[in-house]
């Protein structure tokens, strides 16, 4: 995989109409971001992960089970390689600062069959880091739209902060949910094509409804990146794990973490 960032990805600069534009509203999209190549092969590893993990839909299990599988960048080559060295990391830079790292890789799967509603939240609720610009990226691995479970936002939302304490450590061991009261009025769908990606701050409002799709699944790859001193609220203020992958960090665990993995 070392020479494929270049063969499957898109790179492009943020102009500085774009950086206001996510300033203001708190999120971008950044369309093509996979080339056909690129999607075909991240759908391909990304599968046989999740094949090997998860299956198919099964309505006995919990969100947590049928649409999660976390650091994903652990099984698949190509998503390692995206995740530390793609076109993300420069938009996260850009976005944060000099010094960043990896804070989440994760497939986020509404496979058809999967009506289960992803409430209204901050991804900052579910892991609240402190500075407060981490940011999310998702990645389309399918076209996205209403009827198979496409991100909703409330752009401009990020503005009002944190709207209320994230979760526990305790309760996400538990796999407690968010589901935050939200005015809709000014919500919005985002469909996505598949190989496009969005960028949206850690304090923006979304959610997404199931996969009413009959024969369409909704794959999304999501990464979280943070500044490289970022720490966990709910955790004592430790230092977030995850591999550095821009300037310097004053966390000697931080430097270390996943130095083996290239």
């Amino acid at each position: 995989m070392k020479n494929s960032t270049h063969a499957y990805f898109h790179f492009n600069s943020l102009t500085a109409a774009q950086k206001s534009d996510y300033s203001q509203a708190g999120y971008l999209t950044l369309g093509r971001v996979l080339n056909d190549a690129g999607l075909e092969e991240m759908r391909r590893q990304c599968m046989d992960a999740w094949s090997a993990d998860k299956g198919a839909f099964d309505g006995s299990k919990s969100w947590l089970q049928n649409s999660l599988l976390t650091d994903i960048h652990h099984r698949a080559a190509i998503v390692r390689d995206y995740y530390y060295r793609g076109p993300l990391v420069d938009v996260a830079e850009q976005l944060i600062g000099p010094n960043i790292k990896g804070a989440t890789s994760q497939l986020t799967f509404k496979l058809r069959g999967n009506t289960m509603a992803f409430g209204w939240h901050q991804d900052n609720s579910y892991g609240e880091l402190d500075p407060y610009n981490s940011l999310t990226t998702l990645t389309a691995l399918d076209d996205t739209d209403e009827s198979n479970g496409c991100l909703w936002i409330v752009p401009r939302s990020h503005q009002q902060g944190q709207v209320e304490p994230g979760l526990t450590l305790a309760h996400k061991k538990a796999e407690i949910s968010v589901a935050l009261s939200v005015d809709e009025s000014q919500a919005i769908p985002v469909p996505m094509r598949a190989g496009e990606a969005i960028v949206f701050h850690c304090w923006m409002l979304h959610k997404s409804e199931g996969n009413s799709s009959l024969d369409r699944d909704r794959r999304i790859l999501f990464m979280r990146y943070a500044d490289a001193d970022a720490v966990e609220v709910y955790n004592n203020r430790q230092p977030r794990l995850g591999k550095l992958l821009r300037g310097h960090t004053k966390f000697p665990e931080v430097a270390a973490f996943e130095q083996s993995l290239q």
